[in-house]
């Protein structure tokens, strides 16, 4: 995520997405040039992430746009995780859920290439894939 720049910044909010594998490894798709990862979040032991939703601002004309600016995500016992990510935007629906026994094992991102010298919006949108 990068940090907000203030008013004459330009923003990207969300840069990439990492799903860490039972703590052992980690799978990442595109990712932007902007920004830190965060802190991990984890579903409890025995648990997987079943669903995910994404806080994306919608195109603001002429303003600074910064597309998805943070992930939240369910466990398959009910937790919901929440990334440190913007502000900016609001919470989309919920995917649907993986099936009964399965979890999200894969990712793919849509990212927008820099701009140079135009609105740089970094990740635009996180599709998950369920395995069982």
């Amino acid at each position: 995520v990068e940090p907000h720049k203030g008013f004459f910044g330009d923003d990207t909010g969300l840069n990439g997405v990492r799903l860490l594998c039972d703590k052992q490894g980690h799978v990442t798709s595109s990712e932007g040039p902007r920004g830190s990862w965060g802190r991990p979040e984890w579903c409890p032991l025995g648990q997987r992430l079943i669903s995910f939703r994404l806080r994306v601002e919608q195109p603001r004309g002429l303003w600074d746009d910064t597309a998805a600016n943070s992930v939240a995500a369910i466990c398959s016992g009910g937790p919901v995780l929440e990334g440190r990510g913007g502000p900016q935007g609001s919470w989309g629906n919920w995917s649907l859920p993986c099936p009964p026994g399965a979890g999200v094992c894969g990712l793919r991102t849509r990212l927008e290439p820099p701009q140079r010298g135009g609105d740089d919006t970094g990740l635009n949108d996180l599709d998950l894939y369920c395995c069982s």
